[in-house]
This record gives C-alpha cells, sequence and structure tokens, in this order.
C-alpha cells in the first residue's frame, strides 16, 4: 500500500514526543522545550513593517521560480558584506533551507548514490536524501574529542564510486562544533582528489562564540566551482515560520538543473520574500546582540549541567546546540520517562534523544541533545528538573 521509501523513514527525533508533550500540557504541567531550536527571541519588526507596506490593491502574483529580484539582491548584499562575492544568479530562493537540500540531493543522486556525512548529524539529512535517492553515509566523530573530524585517511575509507559530496554543517546542529581553517582544508582537498561536491549548510553562520571564528567554503579558491552553500532566514532572524531559504552556487551547470526542479514546484510565497528582504537587509545589528544573548544562555546551562553528578558536556562553540552524556543507559526511555511521569514545581522537559543523529547502531543511547533558545531563567530551571529527574529516576530504576 506504500512505497518502501516513506517505510523506511523514521520519525523526527526533535518531534517524535510532541503527542506526549501536548498530553501533559493539558494535564496543566508547564513543559521547558529543550528538544527544538526555536527561538523566543522577537522578530525584527522591519519583517512587519515590510508586509504591512504591501499595496492591498496589487495582485498576488507568481514570482519568477529563482526569487524575486528584491530578495536575490538582498542575499548578494548580505553575502558580500561576509567576504563571499555572491551575485544575485548566484541564487535560488527556496522554501526554506530544508526544500534547499532537497533540490540539492534530487540533482545530484540516483539510486542511493551517496552523500558522506559527520556522525552525529541533523536527522532530517536521513529523511530528505531517502525522499530523493541518496544515502547518507556517516564517518563518526566523538563527543570526548569534542567532535572534531577525523584525518583525512579515515574520510577517504568511506568514498566510494557511488559518492557524489561531502556535507558539513557548519557550525555544528547538533553538536556546536565549529571547523577550523586546517579541517575545512582537509574537506576540500578530499572534494578536489575525489571530484566531489560539498554542500555546505551554514544556517547558523553567525552563532559562534568565545573568539572561534567561522570561515565559509568561499574562502577557499579551488573549491569554489564545487560549492553548493544552503542558507536559511529561519535562525539568524528568529523567523523559523517564514520558510524562506536559499541555494548559493557558482556553478551554472548545477543551478540550471536545479531550476528544473524550482519551475515543477512553481514560486516561493511572494509575501514572505518580502518580509525577508526587508530582514537580510536590515543589517546585522539584532544579530550581534542575538548572538551575546545566546552565549550567555549557552554559559548558563553549561554551568548548570557541571553541578549535576554523572553528566559530561563539553562546551560548545557555535550554534545553539549541543550533546550531553546523562548516568543513564537508555537516554530515550529517559526522556518519555521525565516527560510523562515526572515534574517539579508542576513543570517537566522536553529533551532529544541523541542516538537518531548518530546512524550507528549503539553510539549516542546515553547522550542528548539540548537546545539552548531559550531565556536563561528557563534554563535554570530546566536544568534543576533535570537534576532533581536524575535522582527520582536512579531511584525509580533500583527499585
Amino acid at each position: 500500500m506504500f512505497s518502501q521509501r516513506v517505510l523506511s523513514i523514521k520519525q523526527s527525533p526533535i518531534r517524535k514526543f510532541a503527542p506526549i508533550r501536548d498530553k501533559v500540557t493539558a494535564q496543566g504541567i508547564n513543559v521547558i522545550p529543550l528538544n527544538i531550536g526555536q527561538p523566543d527571541i522577537k522578530t525584527p519588526s522591519v519583517f512587519f513593517d515590510a508586509i504591512k507596506a504591501i499595496d492591498p490593491q496589487n495582485v498576488i502574483a507568481y514570482t519568477e521560480s529563482r526569487g524575486t529580484d528584491d530578495i536575490l539582491d538582498a542575499f548578494s548584499k548580505y553575502y558580500k558584506s561576509h567576504n563571499a562575492d555572491f551575485e544575485p544568479e548566484d541564487f535560488i530562493i527556496t522554501n526554506g533551507g530544508s526544500e534547499a537540500l532537497s533540490y540539492v540531493f534530487a540533482t545530484l543522486c540516483d539510486n542511493e548514490d551517496e552523500i558522506l556525512v559527520f556522525s552525529p548529524y541533523y536527522a532530517n539529512y536521513n529523511t530528505i536524501a531517502r525522499l530523493n535517492e541518496g544515502k547518507i553515509v556517516p564517518i563518526l566523530t566523538k563527543r570526548e574529542n569534542n567532535f572534531r573530524i577525523p584525518p583525512k585517511n579515515e574520510i577517504e575509507k568511506h568514498i566510494t564510486n557511488k559518492t557524489k559530496a561531502i556535507l558539513v554543517t557548519n557550525p555544528n546542529n547538533p553538536t556546536g562544533l565549529v571547523l577550523r581553517k586546517d579541517e575545512m582544508q582537509t574537506i576540500v582537498d578530499i572534494a578536489e582528489k575525489h571530484n566531489l561536491y560539498i554542500i555546505s549548510d551554514e544556517v547558523y553562520r553567525e552563532f559562534v562564540y568565545d573568539g572561534a571564528e567561522f570561515i565559509s567554503f568561499m574562502n577557499f579558491p579551488n573549491a569554489v566551482d564545487r560549492l553548493i552553500i544552503v542558507d536559511s532566514v529561519s535562525k539568524r532572524y528568529s523567523a523559523c515560520g517564514l520558510r524562506i531559504g536559499c541555494i548559493a552556487s557558482k556553478n551554472k551547470q548545477l543551478t540550471d538543473h536545479i531550476m528544473k526542479l524550482c519551475q515543477a514546484r512553481l514560486c516561493v510565497p511572494y509575501v514572505e520574500q518580502i518580509g525577508a528582504a526587508a530582514l537580510i537587509n536590515a543589517g546585522n545589528q539584532n544579530i550581534k546582540q542575538t548572538v551575546e544573548e545566546y552565549r550567555k544562555r549557552r554559559d548558563t546551562v553549561v554551568s548548570e549541567l557541571k553541578k549535576i553528578e554523572g553528566v559530561e558536556c563539553q562546551t560548545p562553540e557555535g550554534a545553539f546546540y549541543f550533546i550531553i552524556k546523562l548516568p543513564v543507559k537508555n537516554a530515550e526511555e529517559f526522556t518519555r520517562w521525565i516527560l510523562e511521569e515526572f515534574s517539579y514545581n508542576n513543570e517537566t522537559i522536553l529533551l532529544c534523544p541523541a542516538s537518531e543523529f548518530y546512524a550507528q547502531n549503539g553510539k549516542g543511547a546515553d547522550e542528548v541533545r539540548i537546545s539552548y533558545c531559550i531565556s536563561q531563567d528557563e534554563l535554570r530551571r530546566a536544568m534543576k528538573i533535570l537534576s532533581e529527574g536524575l535522582k527520582k529516576y536512579k531511584e525509580t530504576i533500583a527499585g
């Protein structure tokens, strides 16, 4: 009755506990969300001003499949301000970063062609790959080594005649890793040697802390012709529901093929493009304030976690996620238990089990991903709930 493709796809580990959360909330218990990267910082007012300024007498017509001139120009100016020389014609506007990835995979992959990804990685890559006949090939990194990428020879062991690209998330979701220049050079050298594309997911490019430096693959001249950047306004402008992203590439043959897919879905919504262009053109002042706020939130949650017996964590360099080790055997069972069976001061927490970010069986079984894009006060309360919950869970298991 159903395709093998859809039957092979698992539920998102980020959203799978939503039905239990809804049940618990209906019982009057407040659930603090540590599972999802939904910022609580207000979307800048320029977005709403731009929407209000639309002439109500206009017809909301189809836009060009590539995107409106305004948003293409806005992205071009933004990237040039970050030393990436993209012209408006180098961009394709998409319905969020997820559609951008889907179109890239569809353009590159046939019959389980392979995309290399450093594991743990954003779990939805699996779904997007399966929908487009691709296959994610995970390359393991380790929490004890701050999830740094392995040496060149270890990466090359995973390359086959079906390998089409290396997909990199920088800064990383779920680990918080920010790639160093030497690591990026390793990836560029491998891609050049084996004639692979580099897919660079740069959704969190601004979110770096403590002097860590974000470097784009656009800074490597011998990578430019094989580079595909995927981006989104969701996190940068606290506008996740806007669903505006883009593909940026200097490879015109590639983008011409992607445009066939864009034409099949006609266009991205006009009104959203107007608002997104206004956000991008407004500049980086709000972003700088947001990054500083996230740094404070990160410091708060790391400080509180270090007080909890048995918890192991490293301080993330970027994005607003990281993976921690819990003193439990099965983090998924604990996630369900603390959400459904435990509360403290009439509150509980929703965690995100880390095992499905790994793809290797058995890895991450005692780990969870934490998102720290909620307020410092909520994070402090959440860490107290986690601490008390772990104590109670140990008693329950021992009993």
